[in-house]
């Protein structure tokens, strides 16, 4: 694996803007997908200059302090960790969110839960409520498209709650209301008009869990099989939607069947699933009759 230089190499505590993105490029590109951008948001983050900016004068020099900041953030981006988590924000739905390890980082997906949500709730007055919020990604973009829309936002960690609290200050949303709980037992006897939830879905011994590891494993496996949230959301959801009402569910690329069974076992109907962009099965819906 590259590693960043570090402050003993004799160019460490100097060099331009294009010699530093090089550096970056080589430490992440063994371990990252995307290992120019990385290296180029987070010397954007610590010059606090745009990246259009970085290409445009890669001449220019960085002062010691920026070096060995960008070197550190090269370093844990190495190791693994998200970028999300090094700059503290994540853009989800066009909005910038503020994420910490307390809440699992937004994923492009995601999106497409709340485009169902946004495709199947009116222009007007909806109640809605999104289980297992973590950062408010979801509330907080149905929030910003529907203004008249009134959302319950739920999670059962107080940490993840004050993040999308916060991110909800930022962005001016006032129409979200956070509650502290699992799953439905904060919602009381409340019925919704929809109900969304993008809840843990991975099971507990898979692969996929290993380059995951900075991410809070509560957010990310509720067991075994990986379906035990979902079911429990598809059995309890029916006594909190008024009828017709809504049920939409993230889930894994391979759960689609297994999700789509326990609707219809559940009583729903008009049960689809939609597939992301990357065409795996991704987000399912459902009716309460």
């Amino acid at each position: 694996m590259a590693e960043p230089c570090n402050l003993a190499d004799p160019d460490a505590s100097h060099g331009a803007i294009g010699s530093w993105l090089k550096r970056g490029f080589e430490a992440l590109r063994s371990t990252s997908d995307s290992p120019q951008l990385d290296a180029e948001l987070l010397l954007a983050f610590v010059t606090g200059r745009p990246r259009s900016q970085l290409r445009a004068y890669p001449e220019q020099l960085l002062d010691p302090q920026a070096i060995t900041r960008y070197q550190e953030l090269l370093a844990r981006r190495a190791r693994g960790e998200p970028l999300a988590y090094l700059t503290g924000e994540r853009e989800f739905w066009s909005l910038t969110l503020r994420v910490t390890p307390d809440v699992l980082v937004p994923r492009p997906e995601t999106e497409l839960a709340v485009e169902r949500c946004l495709a199947l709730g009116p222009q007007g007055p909806c109640t809605a409520a999104d289980l297992g919020t973590g950062s408010g990604a979801i509330a907080l973009a149905l929030a910003h498209e529907r203004p008249q829309w009134q959302l319950w936002a739920c999670d059962r960690s107080q940490a993840a709650l004050q993040v999308a609290h916060g991110n909800a200050k930022r962005l001016r949303l006032d129409n979200i209301e956070f509650v502290a709980g699992e799953w439905f037992a904060p919602l009381q006897s409340r019925r919704f008009d929809l109900i969304v939830s993008n809840p843990p879905y991975v099971a507990s011994g898979d692969p996929a869990l290993a380059p995951l590891r900075f991410e809070p494993s509560i957010a990310l496996s509720p067991g075994v099989t990986g379906l035990e949230a979902l079911q429990h959301i598809v059995r309890a959801a029916g006594a909190h939607l008024v009828s017709g009402g809504w049920l939409v569910l993230e889930h894994g690329s391979g759960q689609g069947p297994a999700v789509a069974q326990a609707l219809v076992s559940a009583g729903y109907a008009r049960v689809r699933c939609y597939a992301d962009l990357a065409g795996h099965d991704r987000v399912t819906e459902a009716r309460w009759p």
